[in-house]
């Protein structure tokens, strides 16, 4: 299918992930919204008997848990929120499970961490169940698995797992519902700011004033949404911005919210992964012209140009490739062990061939098995 550049191709959408988050699941007193729940199910189930493929990425565990432990607001105890994570869940997906029942559609519930994108073989699996559950007809709904996750291994919220989701499934668009109905070109509630309506670049956006959190029983705001939908556009996956009120209006193509259009060609799962998922076990250090042989896209990684090695690693690993400034400019898959490399710096690969043996003559990174990492930027919603 071609890829889909324009809001109203999503008509025609085959799969679509759609994000969700707490605000707008959750009443002021944080229980379940169970009418606001059961009107986004009705508007998805009516998207998906047109023939869509529907991914729901959902926030509202620890919020959905906070009234039965009695709990008020979310806690600073990370302990609390995970207790209420985990009444939450079930609660959360039985509310699913039925409300998706009504229209005949089962559902599978997923609960990932970073460590299941970051190693290539859970990443591999992760994008095999969710293939097997759409392919009988469900509809899978994802959640960070807040029970159990630590800090140094959370996505950080749902807004960037969101856009691994939509990346790992291919997802033809990326849908981001939150409680405002568009980016603006300032704080909303000031006099005077307006909705960005298109966004060709998240470039263009610099200069342009967001703040943090939106409400109380959200985790993210606007800044993650930003940052959500540069990673899905740099995988040529186009994202639109909007509120849930606007959920039928946005599964339409209609003119609601904000369009994020993709600014790259899409990218293989392997490429995807390894820009946006992979932690690399080493680094390779390059000298100026590896880098600008890398940052052009046309050279693998060779021997010659590597003057320094960090890490422990074995061949078929991830590592990030760095200029002498320590600045990383992409990640690749390995092929020769971190203890070997040493001896191979500055070298041609006729030398080496010569000096060690048949099996040295060959790449260090193939540019097949590189991503170029795209520079890190950017700070309204939840």
């Amino acid at each position: 299918m071609t890829p889909i550049r324009e809001r109203l191709e999503l008509v025609d959408a085959a799969r679509l992930v759609v994000k969700v988050g707490s605000s707008s699941l959750t009443a002021s007193d944080g229980t379940l919204d169970e009418e606001a729940l059961d009107a986004l199910v009705d508007a998805l189930a009516e998207k998906r008997r047109t023939g869509t493929e529907i991914v729901l990425v959902t926030s509202g565990a620890v919020a959905a848990g906070l009234g039965p432990l009695r709990l008020v607001g979310r806690s600073r105890i990370v302990a609390d929120s995970q207790a209420a994570a985990s009444v939450g869940m079930g609660l959360l997906i039985a509310r699913y499970t039925a409300a998706f029942g009504r229209h005949e559609l089962p559902v599978g519930q997923i609960l990932l961490t970073s460590e299941d994108t970051v190693r290539r073989g859970r990443y591999r699996n992760a994008a095999r169940t969710f293939e097997r559950l759409l392919a009988h007809g469900a509809v899978p709904i994802v959640n960070e698995n807040d029970a159990l996750v630590t800090a140094e291994l959370r996505f950080g919220d749902n807004d960037r797992l969101a856009a691994l989701v939509a990346q790992l499934v291919r997802a033809d668009a990326l849908l981001l519902f939150t409680d405002v109905d568009a980016l603006y070109d300032g704080p909303p509630s000031r006099p005077g700011t307006k909705p960005i309506s298109v966004v060709d670049s998240i470039d263009e956006l610099e200069g342009v004033e967001v703040s943090g959190r939106g409400s109380a029983f959200g985790t993210g705001g606007m800044v993650t949404k930003l940052q959500s939908a540069d990673m899905a556009t740099s995988s040529g996956i186009p994202v639109v911005l909007t509120s849930t009120s606007n959920v039928r209006a946005a599964l339409a193509g209609e003119d609601v919210g904000t369009w994020f259009r993709p600014t790259r060609k899409r990218a293989s799962r392997l490429q995807v992964w390894l820009e946006h998922a992979a932690q690399g076990r080493g680094r390779l250090v390059l000298d100026a012209g590896a880098v600008r042989a890398i940052v052009r896209g046309t050279a693998s990684l060779l021997p010659a140009g590597i003057v320094g090695v960090e890490g422990d690693f074995g061949p078929g690993e991830p590592v990030e490739l760095v200029d002498e400034e320590g600045t990383v400019v992409a990640r690749g898959i390995v092929a020769f062990d971190s203890s070997e490399l040493p001896d191979m710096l500055g070298r041609s690969t006729r030398e080496l061939r010569e000096r060690l043996g048949d099996r040295f003559e060959r790449e260090v990174v193939h540019r097949d098995d590189l991503a170029l990492v795209a520079p890190v930027g950017r700070e309204q919603g939840s």
